[in-house]
């Protein structure tokens, strides 16, 4: 049977015909033998031949007609299974026409657009596509109609019927005729990754927080990726050792010809190391050669954050520190435990006389030696803290959550490392507090045993009062001692978002202060100073200790009421006028009267941005002060400000009480 199949259905189609006209002849010839007066045996002969010919051509018709029964139950079988696989498919498959109309599709495709397979059908993949995406699909048509490319891999945008887009990823092939190779039909399989798509932006988003993190610690930071060909570094990384931004961006293999040639092997197996799997990150010190010649340590951590199907290096991302003088600190202290005793002596006056406090400890976390400084910002004298426990004399906090920032020893499988705090507060024995910065750093021996700790920290007390004064400074109004624009800004963008996402109501009033320009050109500045700081103390005495008040630039002012919100606004606001016109204030024995014009506007779900919020105010207090000052103003939710003046009704002092 097997020479059956040997050149096909179509071979035995030709063959059919030549085994019947074979017969035919052959009959013919035994009925026609007679005329011609031919013998009886020629006559046998034909007829046996005739009857050969033509069981054969009857058999090889019966095996040729099972035959194609066999081949159409085959395609048909195949046609369910390719039926019921694209039917079944969790993921997308359509066939598409060389015109991009949509031919046919599964329900998953069409379920995962938001359309029933009727409606998606009746669409080309250009109506369906991302407009930023259709010329990827284009040149992929043209690429397939011109024989260039059988099959296709790329990712790109749908949109959904709802008009949303959605990321995919696109794998198909080409259906060519049998004959002519000519292009018939797509078969495109289509995997939903957008969840992928966003996860990998909110990763791109804490990775660019990270670095402004480390950045701003003042640590260099570097970004391997693969796909963009190379690394990148930050503008401190590169600072450190001397060259201009962007310098020595590109070329992966850079940075290892820049390390000192001791110490390439060492970083070499952290690094295969990490890429192995075998260890969690790469961390390394080591030293690299500065712009201007001369060698710089280096603290590099780092860990692979993508790898592609095969598990090799796609992303990677770290961090580097110049630790040159925590490395020549260890060296120094590293030669020093190994000198005679007069060496250890002149160690022990330099760090007497050195500017930082110094606290050593043995393993057992008992004073070994302390420095005057140390003894003058603990309070504890020389005499009595050595032999004592660390805590004895040393009791740090952290800031911010007053919790004890622990001073220990590294663990058994733990790199020792210098530890840095900058939030540090030193307790005393008499309850009084001092700000420091503290670096501990870990005395290990040739054995690699911890021998001890070495506490150096400073006063930073007036450093951070410094920097307490900066931020107040940078959130309040210089003169008036209120809340700034930008402070304010943002903590109402903070009150409207919270009343977004969790209900409630607070009030937001614009005060316009009336008549305050005279003040100024009659009486100078110096007198609209002074009365502006007489208006700051009266919104202040006037309001709960909740609510808040802020100037937003010349005789501007903003409140926010934060309780009893609704009911509250307008007696707040009468409030606010009746202090504000009754402040007898009289500047070189000039006495002068203002006013005040108030807009309200709610704040709650549903009244838009905070600019929207502040311009219904806005014009609410506008339309005050059009209806004679020194009134207040409610702001509806839903009118805009252009036609604030035209649907606000003021109210007058006696309505607004």
């Amino acid at each position: 049977m097997a020479w059956l199949s040997w050149k096909g259905p179509r071979a035995g189609q030709r063959a059919v015909p030549a085994l019947m006209a074979a017969g035919l002849v052959a009959l013919t010839a035994s009925i026609l033998l007679p005329a011609l007066e031919v013998g009886l045996d020629a006559l046998k002969v034909c007829l046996q031949i005739s009857v050969a010919v033509t069981a054969v051509t009857l058999f090889v018709s019966a095996l040729f007609i099972r035959r194609i029964i066999d081949d159409r139950r085959q395609i048909a079988e195949s046609e369910q299974r390719f039926r019921r696989a694209m039917e079944d498919s969790a993921i997308g498959v359509a066939i598409v026409g060389l015109d991009g109309r949509i031919v046919q599709t599964n329900p998953a495709f069409a379920a995962m657009l938001g359309y029933s397979r009727a409606e998606i059908e009746a669409l080309t993949f250009f109506q369906i596509t991302h407009p930023d995406d259709l010329q990827l699909g284009r040149e992929t048509m043209v690429a397939l109609k011109g024989g260039k490319i059988d099959t296709f891999h790329f990712e790109k945008r749908y949109l959904k019927k709802d008009g949303t887009s959605v990321w995919a990823q696109l794998t198909g092939s080409v259906i060519r005729d049998e004959d002519t190779s000519k292009p018939l039909y797509l078969v495109s399989q289509i995997e939903d990754i957008d969840a992928r798509k966003q996860a990998e932006a909110r990763i791109a988003e804490a990775e660019t927080r990270w670095n402004f993190a480390l950045t701003s610690t003042g640590q260099g930071v570097w970004n391997l990726d693969m796909r963009k060909g190379g690394l990148t570094y930050s503008e401190t990384w590169v600072k450190m050792l001397g060259f201009a931004h962007g310098e020595l961006d590109g070329d992966p293999g850079r940075w290892l010809t820049m390390i000192h040639p001791d110490d390439r092997e060492i970083v070499a197996e952290a690094d295969r190391a990490h890429l192995a799997g075998e260890t969690p990150f790469f961390e390394a010190e080591f030293r690299m050669r500065h712009k201007d010649g001369h060698w710089v340590w280096i603290l590099d951590r780092g860990k692979v954050i993508e790898r592609d199907g095969e598990g090799r290096l796609v992303r990677a991302i770290g961090s580097l520190t110049d630790i040159t003088e925590r490395k020549e600190a260890e060296a120094r202290l590293i030669v020093s435990a190994a000198m005679l005793a007069d060496e250890k002596e002149r160690l022990r006056v330099t760090l007497q006389s050195i500017g930082d406090a110094v606290i050593c400890t043995d393993a057992a976390n008992r004073i070994t030696f302390m420095n005057p400084i140390a003894e003058k910002l603990t309070g504890v004298d020389v005499g009595e803290a050595m032999g004592k426990l660390l805590s004895h004399v040393y009791w740090a906090v952290d800031e911010e959550s007053g919790h004890r920032i622990g001073l220990s020893r590294p663990s058994v499988n733990e790199r020792p490392h210098c530890d840095q705090n900058t939030r540090a507060v030193l307790v005393r024995r008499d309850d009084t507090r001092c700000s420091i910065r503290q670096v501990v750093s870990p005395i290990m021996n040739d054995r690699d045993e911890f021998c001890g700790l070495v506490i150096v920290f400073q006063d930073f007390t007036d450093a951070r009062a410094l920097q307490r004064q900066l931020a107040y400074a940078a959130a309040h109004d210089a003169l008036t001692g209120l809340a700034n624009r930008s402070s304010f800004m943002r903590t109402m963008e903070e009150l409207v978002d919270h009343c977004r996402l969790n209900g409630g109501e607070h009030q937001f009033m614009f005060v316009d202060l009336d008549h305050f320009k005279a003040v100024n050109d009659t009486g100078g500045h110096a007198a609209g100073d002074a009365l502006l700081k007489r208006v700051a103390d009266s919104l202040r005495n006037v309001l709960g200790p909740e609510d808040i008040v802020a100037r937003l630039g010349g005789d501007e002012f903003a409140v926010i009421l934060k309780s009893g919100a609704g009911a509250r606004g307008p007696i707040a606001a009468r409030s606010i006028i009746d202090v504000i016109r009754n402040l007898n204030f009289s500047w070189d024995g000039r006495p002068y009267s203002i006013g005040a014009s108030i807009g309200l506007a709610p704040i709650r779900a549903g009244c838009g941005e905070v600019d929207e919020i502040i311009a219904r105010a806005d014009a609410a207090c506008y339309a005050a002060k059009a209806a004679g000052r020194g009134c207040v103003s409610a702001a509806p939710d839903e009118v805009s400000p252009d036609e604030m003046s035209k649907y606000v009704p003021p109210l007058p002092l006696a309505a607004a009480s």
